[in-house]
């Protein structure tokens, strides 16, 4: 009998639940050298946006990013689509087409048979291909735990560029996928994930933001990024400080997966839900009767997450005709305004 692979058992993380915390990285990244001076990278390091973007002519930039983590699913192939998705989902963030992947690859091939590896690859090149796009290469190392991911390139063009630090006071926001992935996964690491939930969790994280390219084109749509490992409060303090402004949400439009509560009463909490409190929970202020924990639903950290969309109301119409029209759920979740105390307050 064939014997099963449970990937998530290889692994001390889940998908983005890995990344590094928002003040750590902070640290990582502060630098005494001066960046060279080059007029044509028009999204960089000085910023915290999803990915690269540089002047290429032609009233087009290329955008470039990198996205990698350690196991969210058992399943190999599922594993592979799920953080291809991811990765790719930087490019739509910015209102970009991907037009190329490249594969990262660690692997304990002392541990995982190399076909397991391939299966993983494949996935990737399933979830690249419904994106439209080759995976065109890569780099493996032998690695103590599993870890996989794509550098993705993608175009646009430069007016089409979408930002999360362009927001403007009065713009709403809008979510394009319900929060909670973060849970289901730890649930799934504890062996307490249901079968539903899982197939629910799996669907999710496989569904590319795709249409983030058409919202590129849409000019009310002011910024934009995606939701992933710093969770729906991380995200949205970077847009609000980026963007010199606040934002006021409504907890009861917060799209949340149903079975999310449930696990998080059972203690299922991604460990990078405390990292991330820790990092920009005191940039929050919550209203005194939110339901207990909604903290940690707000900072939850999520895996090929929804789009954060920061849009002027009087797109708002055509807004919702383009993700109708792609048969995507989605929220008005908030609005943001002029500069306050808190980044963030919740109703």
């Amino acid at each position: 009998m064939t014997e099963t692979i449970q990937l998530t058992k290889y692994s001390h993380g889940a998908g983005c639940g890995c990344k590094i915390a928002p003040q750590v990285l902070d640290t990582i990244l502060k630098s005494n050298l001066a960046a060279p001076d080059d007029k044509n990278l028009l999204v960089g390091n000085s910023s915290k946006d999803d990915a690269a973007a540089y002047d290429i002519g032609n009233g087009m930039a290329l955008i470039s990013t990198t996205d990698f983590f350690m196991p969210i699913v058992d399943d190999p192939f599922s594993f592979g689509r799920i953080a291809g998705a991811n990765a790719i989902s930087d490019v739509y963030a910015m209102g970009g087409r991907p037009i190329l992947a490249i594969a990262i690859l660690g692997w304990p091939v002392d541990k995982l048979a190399p076909g397991v590896a391939q299966q993983v690859v494949e996935g990737a090149r399933s979830i690249c291909a419904e994106a439209g796009i080759a995976l065109a290469g890569g780099h493996s190392i032998d690695n103590p735990e599993p870890i996989f991911g794509l550098a993705v390139n993608g175009l646009v063009r430069i007016e089409h560029l979408k930002r999360n630090s362009t927001a403007q006071a009065g713009d709403l926001l809008f979510l394009t996928k319900p929060i909670g992935i973060g849970l289901l996964s730890t649930a799934q690491k504890k062996g307490l994930l249901q079968e539903n939930d899982l197939q629910t969790m799996m669907k999710q994280l496989m569904q590319l933001n795709n249409v983030g390219e058409k919202l590129g084109g849409l000019p009310g749509v002011h910024a934009m990024t995606d939701v992933t490992g710093f969770g729906l409060m991380g995200h949205l303090v970077e847009m609000c400080e980026g963007s010199r402004l606040s934002a006021t949400l409504h907890y009861q439009q917060i799209p949340i997966i149903p079975a999310a509560e449930k696990y998080l009463a059972m203690g299922a909490i991604p460990g990078g839900t405390q990292r991330n409190l820790a990092s920009y929970g005191h940039k929050m202020q919550l209203a005194a009767n939110l339901p207990a924990g909604a903290t940690n639903i707000l900072a939850d950290p999520q895996t090929n997450g929804g789009l954060l969309i920061a849009i002027d109301k009087k797109s708002e119409k055509e807004l919702k005709g383009i993700l109708t029209a792609s048969q995507l759920s989605y929220a008005m979740i908030g609005e943001l305004t002029e500069q306050r105390e808190m980044s963030a307050y919740v109703l």
